[in-house]
């Protein structure tokens, strides 16, 4: 009888662990299909959490409810991106059809330097010559494919206007959603989960600041710089230098390619200024700005935030490799919180200094909290 009862509950295990596994499984491949929809949900939970510290500021001077201050905050962003559009487009769009007339050339200028060395004529020996490549793109259905182009175009445009929506509601009422995600968890550690959720969003609000005075201020200085070097089309290439840094690692070499390369029309030695000119700033923006955050949020290893970057661009494209590092400082509050602090018992080292409450206060407003 003992034995009988001894099998059943082995079976019964043996089941139950199946069923677990399974379950796992499931989740991660369903995970993987729908992993669009979650990042275009942490975009917008990243522009909410902007919107929503935005909105902390203006309630400070106007008497306003939480959903009219996001409301009055995102009106103003938007009429001023509009204006920004409507000064800079004209001549930031010439600047774009010159570069692409442009680039050309100073890719043809390259090529004629680097063939005054062996290293060079090697080198170039080994790339495909531009009628090969002319050829590859004339047989291809590439000039065929202007439907799905326009296709995917109305939806980048609709994803971003439904992330936009989506930050919008969830700016302006945080502790709807907050509460609603603890109750998914037993009683006795929704406080804890709470607690998370604030960490999360003091770590991300603060990567968020550091990220746009890192953009305004590499921004500016390229364009400062390339201006003082002569480097055509200054302006384009500063606001490209500014967008691109927030991308960690791999913008800034992507914003520095064109610069260097439109440099080589006039000398090699205005390209190699522009090379100094773009590490300049790097160093200024690492030893000036990010310390200054660093000290308010989690520090992420540059080795993680690099392969973070590699795998995700690999697995979902470049939305996968703007939304990384975000990506890995969540992950990274994760697993200071709940394996080293709740599991080994560790104290907090590398988070943000402020403690639970205080948290809450900065990242919602009084009275908000659940």
């Amino acid at each position: 009888m003992n034995s009988d009862n001894t099998e059943n509950t082995f079976a019964r295990r043996v089941l139950i662990n199946i069923g677990i596994v399974l379950l796992v499984v499931v989740i991660l491949v369903v995970t993987i299909y729908v992993f669009d929809v979650i990042l275009l949900l942490f975009g917008a939970i990243l522009l909410a959490i902007f919107l929503h510290g935005l909105a902390n500021i203006s309630r400070r001077y106007l008497r306003l409810s939480e959903g009219l201050s996001v409301l009055l905050v995102s009106l103003i962003l938007l009429l001023a991106l509009s204006l920004s559009v409507w000064l800079l487009a004209p001549s930031v769009a010439e600047q774009i059809r010159n570069l692409r007339d442009e680039l050309p050339k100073s890719l043809q200028n390259v090529v004629a330097y680097l063939s005054n060395f062996s290293w060079g004529k090697l080198l170039i020996e080994q790339m495909p010559a531009s009628s090969e490549i002319i050829e590859k793109v004339n047989n291809s259905d590439t000039l065929t494919r202007v439907g799905t182009v326009f296709s995917s175009t109305l939806g980048i445009l609709t994803n971003i206007a439904l992330m936009i929506l989506l930050a919008i509601y969830l700016a302006s009422e945080p502790k709807v959603y907050i509460k609603g995600f603890t109750k998914l968890f037993p009683k006795e550690r929704r406080k804890r989960v709470r607690e998370i959720l604030y960490e999360i969003g003091e770590t991300l609000s603060w990567w968020l600041i550091g990220k746009g005075v890192s953009m305004l201020f590499i921004g500016l200085l390229t364009w400062l710089g390339l201006s003082i070097l002569g480097v055509p089309l200054a302006l384009t290439l500063g606001l490209i230098a500014g967008l691109l840094s927030f991308i960690p690692n791999f913008g800034p070499i992507f914003s520095a390619l064109p610069a260097i390369l439109l440099a080589f029309i006039d000398s090699p030695t205005s390209a190699l200024y522009t090379l100094g000119l773009f590490v300049g700033v790097q160093l200024i923006e690492s030893n000036l700005v990010t310390p200054m955050i660093e000290r308010r949020t989690v520090e992420l290893p540059p080795v993680l935030t690099i392969v973070s970057q590699l795998a995700l661009a690999i697995l979902f494209g470049a939305v996968g490799l703007i939304l990384a590092t975000p990506i890995l400082a969540v992950v990274m509050v994760l697993i200071q919180t709940l394996y080293i602090e709740d599991v080994l018992g560790d104290k907090a080292d590398n988070l943000p200094k402020d403690n639970a409450e205080e948290n809450q206060n900065k990242i919602l407003p009084t009275g908000s909290r659940t």
